[in-house]
C-alpha cells in the first residue's frame, strides 16, 4: 500500500469514528457501522495503543486493550517490536469464522512468548467479546499450543447472531448490551470464556474479509500464501497526527 493510500485510509477511519455518534464503522469496508455502547466497539482515545498489521493483501488496524488483557498485549507488543511476526503466514483460514497467524514456524503448531516462550494464563473479561473483528489468542483444543504468539481475527458475517440468538444470550445471563452488540456486529459468542480477546479491528475489515475468501486446502491453509509482512505498534493519536501532517491535505477531526 502506498503512503498516500495509507493516509487516505487513516482519514477515513477518523471520519467514520468521529462522525457516527455511537456507531463504529469499519473504514473502507462494505460492512455496516456497528451500533453499540460497548467500550470494545467505541472510538479509541488519543493514547490508545494500536497495532498496524501490514499484510500482502492490505493493512489491518487494531486497537489493543492492555487494561483488560495486560499479559496478552504485552506479549503481542513485545514480539512485534522484536520482529517476530515479520513474514509469518496466515496458516489457518476458515471463511465466516476466523483468519489465524502468528507462528514463525509456519506450521500452525509453534509459537513464542517474551517470557522464555512460556505460556501465560487466560485473561477473560466481560468488557471484551468475540464480536466480528475481535482479535484473540489461539489455543489448540488439546492444550498443546496456546497463549503464546498465535492469534486469530474473528471474521463472522454481520448477521451471524440474529434476534433469537441474542434473546437466548440474555436469557442465559449475558448483558443486554453485549447481546445487542453481537446482533449488530456479528460474532462468535460461543468462544467467550474460552480464549483471551485482546484487540479489535477498527479499520481494514475489508482486508480480513478478503483473506477469508482465498482458496485453501482441506486443512484451511491458503494455497497461495498470505503473508503478515510486519506489525507496527503505535497509538491512535499518533496515526491521526501522521495523517494531519501529510502533504495530501487530509485533516481528520479528533
Amino acid at each position: 500500500m502506498t503512503k498516500r493510500i495509507f493516509l487516505v485510509c487513516l482519514a477515513l477511519v477518523c471520519l467514520v469514528l468521529t462522525g457516527c455518534g455511537g456507531k463504529q464503522g469499519f473504514a473502507g469496508s462494505s460492512r455496516s457501522p456497528v451500533e453499540s455502547s460497548e467500550e470494545q466497539l467505541a472510538q479509541p482515545s488519543q493514547d490508545t495503543p494500536v497495532a498496524v498489521l501490514s499484510t500482502s493483501m492490505g493493512d489491518i488496524f487494531i486497537v489493543l486493550f492492555p487494561q483488560y488483557a495486560p499479559m496478552a498485549v504485552e506479549n503481542f507488543e513485545g514480539l512485534a517490536q522484536q520482529g517476530y511476526y515479520n513474514g509469518n503466514i496466515f496458516h489457518r483460514v476458515v471463511a465466516d469464522f476466523v483468519i489465524q497467524t502468528g507462528d514463525a514456524t509456519q506450521s500452525g503448531t509453534g509459537g513464542a512468548s517474551i517470557w522464555n516462550n512460556n505460556a501465560y494464563p487466560n485473561e477473560l473479561s466481560d468488557k471484551l467479546h468475540h464480536y466480528s473483528g475481535a482479535v484473540a489468542l489461539a489455543r489448540a483444543a488439546d492444550g498443546s499450543v496456546g497463549n503464546l504468539s498465535q492469534f486469530y481475527i474473528v471474521q463472522t458475517p454481520e448477521d451471524s447472531v440474529d434476534k433469537t440468538a441474542a434473546e437466548e444470550m440474555v436469557a442465559s445471563g449475558v448483558r443486554q448490551e453485549v447481546a445487542d452488540a453481537y446482533q449488530s456486529a456479528g460474532g462468535a459468542p460461543y468462544l467467550d470464556g474460552q480464549d483471551t480477546v485482546f484487540g479489535q479491528v477498527y479499520s481494514g475489515m475489508d482486508v480480513v474479509d478478503a483473506i477469508a475468501q482465498v482458496e485453501c486446502d482441506e486443512s484451511g491453509r491458503p494455497l497461495e500464501p498470505v503473508t503478515l509482512n510486519s506489525v507496527t505498534i503505535t497509538t491512535y493519536g499518533a496515526l491521526q497526527t501522521q495523517a494531519t501532517s501529510s502533504p495530501s491535505g487530509s485533516t481528520p477531526s479528533a
